[in-house]
């Protein structure tokens, strides 16, 4: 089923915007600013029937985990774990308050993944390159040669 619409996000006097307790400085600040995230619930709303079985993660999460997973070459399982513990994690995945809990199961990772397939990630790539050009880290001339590291890693 597609996902929900977030609801706008109401102050909350207990709880710090994640905004207010991070440097916005940081490289996962300024990337999320630059990444188009409505692009990608777009493009990938095509993937999941409208009315059928639980809603999906919200896209935006789940593009923002797959990235950080490549980013820093964490497992399902290990990225999840490091999103609980890390702001920054959070803010770059969409989220307005700091969590306690993971957002899903590592499990739907890999469902999104069979889900989005080849085309779905080619769209996470070119999203986060488009980010880059935004940003003024990726030149023209660096994108006539790209080098992708296919190296399989073995998980214990």
């Amino acid at each position: 089923m597609k996902h929900r619409l977030r609801p706008p996000e109401q102050a909350d006097l207990l709880r710090p915007r994640l905004l207010d307790i991070i440097d916005r400085r940081h490289e996962l600040v300024r990337l999320a600013g630059l990444i188009n995230w409505a692009w990608f619930e777009r493009a990938w709303a095509g993937f999941f029937p409208a009315h059928e079985g639980r809603p999906a993660a919200h896209p935006h999460l789940v593009a923002g985990l797959l990235y950080l997973q490549h980013a820093y070459r964490l497992s399902d399982e290990a990225v999840l774990a490091r999103w609980v513990e890390n702001p920054y994690f959070q803010h770059f995945t969409g989220e307005t308050f700091f969590q306690h809990r993971a957002p899903i199961h590592p499990s739907s990772l890999s469902r999104w993944r069979g889900r989005i397939g080849e085309e779905g990630v080619e769209w996470l790539l070119t999203g986060t390159i488009e980010a880059g050009r935004a940003a003024g880290a990726v030149s023209e001339r660096s994108l006539a040669e790209i080098a992708v590291d296919t190296t399989v890693v073995r998980v214990l």
